[in-house]
């Protein structure tokens, strides 16, 4: 028997345990195919499943790499069922392959008798398929390309799309070798050139990096070497100015060929901006902005933040597949559970970086997380304990008594700038007027929360207070800590958000600390337990403490936490 660290099982579970000396080295092979379930103290449960195996595939990992991390890092023998159940479930990703024939247009290949037989009576996919043109070859209809990728990665047959792609209205792109804003030379750094070229080799797929490793340096070398127009698609007017921002300063671009699509503004540029929200935009029975997405010649489409990408969206993305596509993002969870449609429908995963090789690696920030745990008093318990269900989250997490937990861990951390994250309004206003610090939510003016950025950027202000609006494509260097009271029933995507805040590197090489605070023994802890599996699909160590063990703090109401802000 091996003294390995994992314990692989029929059921397509693996045990990984935490403590032993090789399991760093095995977590970073599991994370490349495998999901993490469950990650408390000692034993990390970890499943295969189809589409982790096929996004491997897909970025270039093959069944035989995966079967060899299972056998060298297990401690007992691997049942060989499994394996077997891994190398055919990876080899179904290329079976069934989309290309361009030249007399018939698009068709769908497959060797496979019996598989096409299988998936040619599908009652989804019949009405998809054209006329067979011989025992292997299909027609497809045109506009069917996405809605069919989708009805075969529902049936178990990912299909592999080599039909290529339109080109787009020319125009010239050029990465810049100066940062146009401070004049300093500047290079994509390896793995933002690696991600770029494995991307290229496609045409469409998603590339994972961690928060502060620079994604939108990827898509202004994607957009460079595409040099066609280019639609890229992000969450907030905040994150379409930080896109706009960049490409000006990195690229050849000028102010008049990038436009803005959002609220503010409606132009429309060889490389234009918009927001998810305004193609999200309903009126009655209509879309009116969604033309945006096929109303232009464009040679290519990113989709920042991919993993947040909107139904309406998602549904006309099945009908643009002839359009290069890029999607940008720290982590493909959804909580929706629609990973496959992101699979299907803007490509398989094409390249992916470890955070915690890039923090080894000195691109991204080292982290320290903490849990801190606070008691509710006993007359909140009977409170909570009488609650619907549905309020009692929002009961545990905006405990009162966080806030003295969020002035005393701010106390640990002088001459550092922290931000301070939550989910519900009332509690963010608390905890601004407690802090003497701005509070900025989804009701915040444009304009307000630009200005709050800048002065927060500049050293200016301490301590900031915000809300969810802030978990995406926003970039605050000088955040070294956070603190995070409260956040979305447990989601991983949103943690993995929150601690990116903190992951641009310190310029003087101070740690990241990232808390969250939570009420011992309610559901607050559950959605805790469940946000913390990203952290540990990352190698992420986090340590619990008790908010007694925290030094009080004697504060001086005439010195306040910060400068005077209006919230």
């Amino acid at each position: 028997m091996a003294d390995g660290p994992m314990v692989v099982q029929s059921d397509r579970t693996v045990l990984l345990e935490v403590d032993h000396p090789q399991a760093e080295a095995a977590r970073r092979e599991l994370a490349v195919f495998a999901e993490l379930e469950r990650a408390p103290e000692h034993i990390h449960t970890y499943r295969l499943t189809p589409l982790g195996l096929w996004n491997a595939r897909a970025a270039g990992v093959d069944a035989e790499s995966v079967i060899n991390t299972l056998l060298e890092y297990s401690r007992y023998p691997v049942p060989h069922a499994l394996l077997v159940d891994i190398d055919q479930t990876m080899t179904r990703w290329g079976l069934l392959v989309l290309e361009k024939d030249p007399i018939h247009g698009l068709v769908l290949r497959c060797d496979d008798t019996p598989v096409y037989e299988e998936i040619s009576r599908a009652k989804k996919v019949q009405p998809l398929l054209g006329p067979r043109i011989d025992p292997r070859t299909t027609v497809v209809h045109g506009h069917a390309r996405g809605e069919l990728k989708q009805q075969l990665l529902e049936l178990g047959w990912p299909a592999e799309d080599r039909a290529g792609y339109v080109d787009g209205t020319p125009h010239p792109v050029a990465l810049s070798d100066t940062d146009h804003r401070t004049g300093q030379p500047w290079a994509l750094r390896p793995y933002q050139q690696a991600a770029a070229d494995a991307f290229w080799a496609t045409g469409a797929g998603t590339v994972v990096l961690p928060c502060g490793a620079g994604k939108t340096m990827v898509g202004a070398a994607v957009v460079a070497a595409s040099s066609t127009t280019a639609l890229i698609l992000c969450t907030s007017a905040v994150a379409a100015r930080q896109w706009r921002d960049e490409l000006l300063a990195r690229t050849s671009l000028t102010e008049d060929e990038v436009g803005e699509y959002t609220s503010r503004s409606k132009k429309v540029r060889p490389v234009t901006i918009a927001t998810y929200q305004m193609l999200a935009t309903r009126r009655s029975e209509f879309w009116p902005h969604l033309e945006l997405l096929d109303g232009q010649d464009w040679g290519l489409i990113i989709y920042d933040e991919v993993h947040l990408l909107p139904a309406p969206v998602f549904r006309r993305t099945a009908d643009i597949q002839a359009r290069r596509r890029l999607g940008l993002t720290a982590t493909l969870v959804r909580e929706d559970g629609k990973e496959g449609e992101v699979f299907s429908l803007i490509g398989p995963k094409r390249y992916e970086a470890s955070w915690k090789d890039m923090e080894n690696q000195g691109w991204i920030a080292p982290a320290e997380c903490v849990e801190v745990r606070v008691d509710l008093p006993e007359s909140d318990r009977l409170v909570y304990a009488t609650a619907e269900d549905t309020d009692r989250y929002r009961l545990a997490a905006s405990s009162p008594l966080k806030t003295g937990v969020v002035r005393r861990i701010l106390h640990q951390h002088p001459g550092e700038q922290a931000l301070v994250i939550g989910q519900f309004v009332e509690q963010l206003e608390e905890l601004g007027e407690a802090l003497n610090a701005p509070v900025l939510t989804g009701k915040t003016p444009a304009k307000r929360r630009q200005a709050l950025y800048d002065q927060f950027r500049a050293g200016e202000l301490p301590v900031l207070v915000v809300s969810k609006v802030a978990n995406f494509s926003l970039d605050l260097p000088s955040a070294t800590v956070a603190v995070q009271v409260s956040g979305t029933f447990g989601s991983r995507q949103e943690e993995a958000q929150r601690l990116g805040r903190l992951l641009r590197p310190d310029p003087n090489g101070r740690q990241a600390t990232f808390y969250t605070v939570v009420a011992r023994d309610t559901v607050d802890t559950s959605f805790a337990a469940k946000r913390q599996r990203f952290l540990a699909e990352q190698g992420y160590a986090y340590r619990i403490l008790d908010a007694g063990a925290l030094p009080a703090v004697v504060v001086d109401p005439e010195t306040p936490t910060a400068p005077s802000e209006e919230n």
